[in-house]
């Protein structure tokens, strides 16, 4: 699923084609994917608002609207995004279309239809409100990564809170908003620090290098327009950043850094990348972490 730099890098494409324009129609023909209010609401309350400004938070695209309404979408794992001219064909795939008062569509081709989308208000103190109004729609995510006012130490402080391994801790959007499973990888690996590891176990130095590795990798994906490793695309095309990944979806390459075979196992049901070398787990802490990776294979559903 997209994570924080490809859901920016949606949200930078489309600022420019949508700012300033009203929403004039709206159609759909898989309406489980309108998740706030209902369906025939959505459609009903969309039309006549002008779109203020497209943003992100977490994974979450979020386009502000006249009337102090949010239309939020979340992507998913196939959920792309475009604004094309209204007489342009499109297929089977295409569930939403949103008419604007240029002649074009912001259109969702979503083949496996996992995108969410929901219509919102701010209310006076500017929180956008979810579907019961009693509580902020992001309220239960965690500090976004690259905002400037997110220190090392307000990182120390949460990490110092926990006593998940780094990898489960890092893909916790209650911990940290947008970072997924790309990118937990890659900055745990320019830590130099194991996956597996224990965060109560971290030294401020181990501190230090993974709160630098995740803003730096996250920066970098930003600017690379993010990682078209599967159904990914942003308005503009393909990202980049896959192309200069040096540990997800490597195994059995070599490392970058050492040169000796990625290697890769399944945490939380979630691949998972590293160099036994480079990241080596504490000898106190790898009984403990083999039990977890029992664990989960135990858990894991069974294949015929």
């Amino acid at each position: 699923m997209p994570e924080l730099p490809e859901v920016e890098t949606i949200a930078r494409e489309l600022r420019p084609l949508l700012v300033g324009k009203t929403i004039t129609r709206v159609w759909f023909d898989w309406p489980n994917q309108i998740k706030h209010p209902s369906p025939e609401l959505f459609a009903r309350e969309l039309p006549g608002r002008e779109i203020s400004g497209v943003d992100r938070r977490a994974k979450w695209l979020v386009l502000e609207l006249s009337g102090a309404a949010v239309l939020a979408i979340q992507v998913k794992m196939t959920g792309v995004l475009s604004v094309v001219g209204a007489d342009e064909a499109h297929d089977r795939h295409v569930h939403v279309v949103i008419g604007l008062d240029d002649g074009r569509q912001l259109r969702l081709r979503d083949p496996r239809k996992f995108a969410r989308l929901g219509l919102y208000q701010r209310d006076e103190a500017g929180a956008i409100l979810g579907a019961d109004e009693a509580r902020e729609l992001f309220a239960g995510f965690g500090p976004e990564p690259l905002d400037p006012g997110f220190t090392l130490r307000d990182f120390r402080r949460l990490l110092r809170a926990r006593r998940a391994r780094l990898k489960t801790l890092l893909m916790n959007q209650q911990f940290l908003a947008g970072v997924g499973n790309i990118y937990a990888d890659e900055a745990l690996w320019r830590a130099r620090i194991h996956p597996l590891r224990s965060a109560a176990t971290l030294r401020p130095e181990h501190e230090r290098r993974l709160y630098q590795a995740l803003r730096d990798v996250l920066i970098e994906a930003i600017e690379r327009r993010g990682s078209s490793v599967d159904d990914y695309r942003a308005p503009s095309g393909r990202g980049d950043m896959q192309n200069f990944l040096n540990i997800y979806g490597r195994t059995g390459k070599p490392c970058p850094r050492c040169g000796r075979p990625t290697r890769r196992i399944v945490v939380n049901a979630r691949s998972t990348h590293f160099c036994s070398w480079c990241q080596r787990l504490p000898a106190r802490e790898r009984v403990a972490a083999a039990k977890a990776l029992l664990h989960d294979a135990l858990r894991a559903p069974r294949r015929a």
